[in-house]
C-alpha cells in the first residue's frame, strides 16, 4: 500500500428536507488507503450502504451531500463502471435477465475499454474464467436465470471488474449466500484485488467474515464513524465501547477465518 486513494472530510449525506429530513452520514473524515482491503462493518441502517453509493457517485437526486470527497490517487474524478466498480447483495438485481451474461460484461468492456464486439467477447470469455465459472464458453450464452446465486455474483464480479476499475466496492456482496459460498465469493474478491493491484471496500454486518482478510476495519454507528483501525488491532483491543458491544454479540467471531492466512 502506497499513498491516499481517496480522502473524505466532513461527508455528511442527507435524504429529504425539513421534519422529513434524514441524516445517512453525518460528518464522516477516511482516509481509503491505495491497495488496501477495508471492511465497513455496521449493524443495518448505520450509513454503509450511503458510503459506498456517494463514492461512486450513485446517490440519488434527492441525497444532499455536504462536507469533501477528495480523490488524490485519480488524475480526475473516477467514473463508476470504469474506475470504481461495484458489486451489491442481489446478482439477481443487477443483472439483466433478458441479456446472456456474456454480452452485458461484454458491453462494460466495450463501453469503457474501447473494444471491439471480438475483442470484449474474448475478454467476457476471459473474465468468467478468472471468477472460475465452469465451462466458460457455453456461459457466454446464459442467462441469470439459469446460473446459481453464487454463479450469479461471480458473473457480476466479473462484470464490475470488466472495466478495469482501480477502486472495487462490494456493498453486502456475500450476505445472500450460504456460508460455503460466502467464503468463495470472499476468497475470490482477495486474490483478485491481490492480482489486480485493486483497492477493496467491503461492506458487511458480518464481522467474522470481514476479521478473516481486511487490512483494516471501519466501524460505522447511527451514521457515524466510530473508529478505524487495523483488523488485528481493532479486533484485539476495541478503541470504543460501541465496537466493543459489536464484537461480544458476534456469535462466532472466534472461529477461524474463512481466508486462511497465507504461510510464509
Amino acid at each position: 500500500m502506497s499513498g491516499v486513494l481517496t480522502s473524505l472530510r466532513g461527508l455528511t449525506v442527507t435524504y429529504g428536507s425539513g421534519e422529513a429530513a434524514h441524516m445517512a452520514l453525518q460528518g464522516l473524515d477516511l482516509d481509503i488507503l491505495k491497495g488496501e482491503r477495508l471492511a465497513v462493518i455496521g449493524e443495518s441502517g448505520s450509513g454503509k450502504s450511503t458510503l459506498a453509493l456517494a463514492l461512486g457517485g450513485l446517490l440519488p437526486p434527492e441525497a444532499r451531500i455536504d462536507g469533501r470527497i477528495d480523490w488524490p490517487g485519480f488524475a480526475a474524478p473516477p467514473r463508476a463502471g470504469r474506475d470504481i466498480g461495484f458489486v451489491f447483495q442481489d446478482a439477481g438485481a443487477s443483472l439483466n435477465p433478458v441479456i446472456p451474461v456474456g454480452r452485458q460484461i461484454a458491453e462494460v468492456a466495450r463501453l469503457h475499454l474501447g473494444l471491439s464486439r471480438p475483442e470484449a467477447r474474448d475478454r467476457a470469455r476471459a473474465l468468467l474464467a478468472r471468477v472460475r465459472i465452469p465451462d466458460p464458453d457455453s456461459a457466454l450464452a446464459a442467462y441469470p436465470h439459469q446460473l446459481s446465486g453464487g454463479q450469479r455474483q461471480r458473473v457480476a464480479i466479473a462484470a464490475a471488474i470488466a472495466g478495469e476499475p482501480s477502486l472495487l466496492i462490494a456493498d453486502e456482496a456475500t450476505s445472500a449466500l450460504d456460508t460455503i459460498v460466502q467464503a468463495e465469493i470472499v476468497a475470490l474478491l482477495d486474490e483478485l484485488v491481490h492480482a489486480e493491484g485493486m483497492t477493496l471496500i467491503f461492506i458487511t454486518h458480518d464481522i467474522a467474515l470481514a476479521s478473516g482478510f481486511a487490512d483494516r476495519i471501519a466501524v460505522l454507528h447511527d451514521a457515524r464513524l466510530v473508529e478505524a483501525r487495523p483488523a488485528a488491532e481493532l479486533l484485539g483491543a476495541p478503541g470504543q465501547a460501541y465496537t466493543a458491544r459489536l464484537l461480544a454479540s458476534h456469535i462466532g467471531l472466534d472461529t477461524p477465518p474463512l481466508i486462511a492466512e497465507e504461510q510464509p
